[in-house]
């Protein structure tokens, strides 16, 4: 594993704009060597609702699968280089000022970063400027976890596995008075999620994030990081989630806002992600429950 840590450092010094250009190509040769993969994109990003026309739907198919493969590769730069030089990519930041004023009050932050744009480097920027401890989700191979910790367990960014282990440890950040980061918009296991309209299908959405801010009252927003033209770095935007997340309206008020911020760079989320899947052992959705009995 050290060697192969070694070369990535190497090879992460290397412009942001080769891995864009790289990932581009990567895009496309994975579009076209997975069918299943490809129909999966195209019909979320058609049920979706984002474009105006069919000559839109194209072109933001088209982009989109330009992005998901520059996503696939960035990580290497934004991992094995130094923080601050990854952190630096990051040209610009809205919002920022009602983050640090709630840390600057004591209150914990949520910062859900869902699956738009280039989702890591936002709390690389973050932990440059405070604490953040940040779900993610174990791979099976421990080799890879090994990986995915040398380039994302650093300085300030502390990692919490999807487990009890650590929620805990998200909620004690919280109730420390310090910021947490979660993906929103993944897929729970059964038991962790309730059925709520994501663009207009039912989607199994966490409860977490509700459960979160009732212990804590802490601040909650949606922070993207959109990938600027030409390679030239990301901007991110900040946006505050207001109201409260605990329960069922929570989790709708939670993907109305994640909703909201796809609208604007819809060419930069991750279509081909699987987020209508049906967990195993969760409860059918509202629809699939209604039909079932009908049937019945």
């Amino acid at each position: 594993m050290a060697p192969l840590i070694a070369l990535l450092r190497l090879v992460a010094r290397l412009p942001l704009g080769w891995y864009h250009a790289l990932g581009a190509a990567l895009g496309w040769i994975g579009y076209h060597a997975s069918s299943r993969y490809a129909k999966r994109l195209r019909e979320n990003l058609r049920v979706s609702g984002v474009y105006a026309d069919e000559a839109q739907f194209q072109r933001i198919l088209r982009a989109n699968i330009r992005e998901t493969g520059k996503q696939a590769v960035e990580f290497i730069p934004l991992w094995f280089r130094d923080q601050a030089q990854a952190a630096a990519l990051v040209r610009r930041c809205t919002g920022e000022e009602a983050v640090m004023e709630a840390l600057a009050t004591g209150r914990g932050v949520i910062l859900l970063t869902p699956h738009l744009g280039c989702f890591e480097v936002s709390a690389i920027y973050a932990a440059q400027r405070t604490p953040i401890t940040v779900l993610y989700r174990q791979p099976h191979i421990k080799a890879l976890d090994r990986l995915i910790l040398a380039g994302r367990g650093r300085g300030q960014e502390k990692l919490a596995p999807a487990d009890l282990r650590g929620v805990r440890a998200l909620f004690r950040a919280l109730k420390s008075g310090e910021a947490i980061g979660v993906l929103p918009d993944q897929v729970p296991g059964k038991g962790e999620g309730v059925w709520v309209d994501f663009f207009g299908q039912p989607a199994y959405t966490m409860t977490l994030i509700g459960k979160l801010w009732a212990a804590s009252h802490s601040a909650v927003f949606v922070a993207i990081a959109r990938r600027l033209p030409d390679a030239a770095g990301f901007e991110i935007e900040i946006a505050p989630v207001e109201g409260d997340l605990s329960g069922l309206e929570g989790a709708r008020r939670m993907n109305a806002a994640i909703e909201a911020a796809i609208r604007k760079y819809p060419e930069q989320y991750l279509w081909g992600y699987n987020r209508y899947k049906h967990p195993r052992g969760a409860p059918l959705p509202p629809s699939a429950h209604a039909r079932s009995e009908r049937e019945a």
